[in-house]
């Protein structure tokens, strides 16, 4: 009779971390994404705010406009930077998430093989009980025919 593999429940315990750590590493990824879309969002804003800002100017604006228009560019320039360093930091997590991951992915791979090498010995040990116990069958059946005689 096979011994269960006495390292199953840290096998198990890896199998549940290392799918929550690639849950996690989704969430992380599509935060990423949503980050960099509100960048480029604002980014683009930024951009045809400044393109209608410069054919304001050129067909002759007045000082009150050409603050507000400065001054709505400038609040988009420190949105996007503030926006900036969030998608850094999304990137950051992101990376770390990863990392997380790949190692909770590592100790499964080798909690597993050492479960195939368990298998593999207890496999073998079944195998030479099982001739063993052939083996005695046999012999037994040949003295059992000879002694007979």
């Amino acid at each position: 009779m096979s011994k269960p593999f006495p390292l199953k429940p840290l096998l198990d315990l890896a199998n549940n971390r290392m799918d929550g750590a690639a849950r996690r590493l989704g969430e992380l990824i599509a935060g990423e994404s949503e980050d960099c879309r509100k960048l480029e969002l604002l980014e683009n804003y930024r951009a045809e705010y400044q393109q209608r800002f410069q054919e304001a100017c050129r067909e002759g604006i007045g000082p009150d406009a050409w603050r507000n228009f400065s001054l709505f560019i400038g609040k988009l320039d420190d949105a996007i930077a503030a926006q900036r360093a969030v998608v850094e930091q999304a990137r950051q997590s992101t990376a770390h998430g990863q990392k997380v991951w790949l190692d909770q992915r590592n100790k499964v791979k080798a909690f597993d093989t050492l479960s195939q090498r368990h298998e593999a010995k207890e496999a073998r040990n079944d195998f030479r009980r099982e001739q063993r116990q052939t083996d005695e069958h046999a012999i037994k059946q040949h003295r059992e025919r000879h002694s007979d005689h």
